[in-house]
């Protein structure tokens, strides 16, 4: 280092190579990060938790937070969940529903045991929720821990990715047009 130039050695001669790389990354499209908030209530589907959320993380440019009731902790461990956890003792997640901004998406996923699957207002509360645009990931038929054989359990994980993935590629689509 020359005495009191105050520059570090090998400064100029970085400079050329940082112009360079500024002008191409100014080229390509700036990718703003997708974030997903996951609503989980107090279902034994809640179990799936943390594997669908390390699921999310391995996509690209995703942050994931979760919005989870007090009594959805019953069935998995917070620890085992990697991102920021948001709770409550009451079940405030149809406040968030509520304020949410129609123009992006909103995916649910039911999950009960058969009876309350065939109730009629699950019919009807299902229906309004696909007439305000959102949209359904289907429960399936199994047998569920309740002991039911039938409709109610929450879709698989990889089924709910694979759907994130599929709104995500056509919500990035309409907003870069």
């Amino acid at each position: 280092m020359e005495p009191n130039s105050g520059r570090l050695p090998g400064l100029e001669a970085t400079r050329p190579h940082m112009e360079p790389r500024a002008a191409c990354s100014a080229a390509a499209p700036l990718r703003r990060p997708f974030h997903v908030l996951v609503g989980v209530t107090g279902s034994v589907a809640a179990l799936k938790l943390p594997v669908l959320v390390s699921k999310l993380l391995d996509i690209p440019d995703l942050k994931v937070a979760v919005v989870t009731t007090e009594r959805a902790k019953h069935f998995y461990s917070p620890r085992d969940v990697p991102v920021t956890l948001y709770s409550d003792a009451d079940e405030w997640e149809t406040c968030v529903i509520r304020a949410w901004d129609r123009s992006k998406p909103l995916l649910f996923c039911p999950a009960m045991n058969t009876a309350m699957w065939e109730h009629p207002i699950t019919e009807q509360q299902v229906g309004q929720l696909k007439a305000f645009g959102y949209i359904e990931i289907p429960c399936v038929a199994k047998k569920l821990v309740c002991g039911d054989q039938g409709m109610g359990a929450m879709a698989e994980v990889g089924t709910i990715v694979d759907k994130v993935k599929e709104v995500l590629s056509q919500h990035s689509g309409s907003q870069q047009s």
